[in-house]
């Protein structure tokens, strides 16, 4: 169990992260808002308390046992951006070059330009696929590594999503955690009006994979589910269950702020929302 003092911690990480994902998308004047703040709780969770990752990227001796961390949903790299640097990657300084010309921050991630970034992404539905492949890699060099791929569910209506689903479980790779950020909406609405995904949990288990669902806001949930699927004998899918826009009133469960910036005065009003006192209260709600 978490300690209230590291969940503290963490949501303060998290308060941050959020500060950061609304504060660079107003910045660009572009971006997608909404499916960065949903996800902000569980890599807190995943970057501070359940990877193992060096301090410097490239310079530690045990880099290759480091676990692997693949942003499918390529165009919440806000999200992950601010996670690099505040974790030290890069400095926070350049989080507001976000979608400026010549930056390494591009809309979305580029392996080539900073460190922390295993895959270039942001062609939906190819996220998983990269992991099963890099799962399957690991598990020829006998690495004990694991590999996270954090996927929207508007994207599991791609068809290669199931195709890598269907492979994972063929190969027997318990070193894959699939989390799914499960906030119902997409660009063109709710999901389920777009192409219906329910019952998800029962399709997943059709393609033989274990099945955890849980509230991706509640730490303690998202820890333990990390935890749980370590443990487990075949590959894992979290369906974490989230609030689009999370932390900025105007923005929750809105589908139009799924690529939108926020104007100056909506700025304002989130970064009073996502005050370190109001992240607080509500986060395992």
């Amino acid at each position: 169990m978490l300690t209230d003092a590291e969940k503290k911690e963490l949501s303060a990480f998290a308060c941050e992260t959020r500060q950061n994902i609304v504060k660079m998308v107003c910045n660009a004047k572009s971006g997608h808002p909404g499916g960065s703040l949903s996800s902000a709780d569980i890599l807190a969770v995943l970057y501070n308390k359940i990877m193992k990752l060096p301090q410097k990227w490239d310079k530690s001796d045990d880099f290759e046992n480091r676990d692997r961390f693949i942003l499918s949903k390529g165009h919440a790299s806000p999200l992950l951006y601010s996670v690099l640097a505040q974790c030290g990657y890069f400095p926070k300084e350049e989080l507001m070059t976000f979608r400026k010309f010549g930056s390494k921050l591009q809309g979305h991630p580029a392996k080539k330009y900073l460190p922390g970034i295993e895959t270039s992404t942001g062609s939906l539905g190819q996220g998983l696929s990269i992991g099963c492949g890099i799962a399957m890699g690991l598990k020829l060099d006998n690495n004990p590594a694991n590999v996270y791929v954090l996927i929207g569910d508007g994207e599991l209506q791609e068809g290669s999503c199931w195709e890598a689903f269907m492979q994972a479980a063929h190969r027997g790779l318990d070193n894959l955690v699939a989390i799914i950020d499960r906030n119902k909406l997409q660009i063109d609405g709710c999901t389920e009006n777009v192409m219906s995904l329910e019952s998800l949990q029962d399709k997943l288990k059709a393609f033989n994979w274990d099945v955890i669902e849980i509230n991706g806001h509640d730490y303690e949930q998202i820890y333990e589910a990390f935890l749980k699927a370590k443990k487990l004998t075949r590959p894992c899918a979290i369906i974490a269950h989230t609030i689009k826009g999370k932390g900025c009133s105007f923005m929750e469960n809105q589908a139009s702020w799924h690529g939108k910036a926020p104007n100056e005065e909506q700025l304002k009003q989130a970064l009073c929302e996502l005050g370190a006192g109001n992240n607080d209260k509500g986060t395992e709600e």
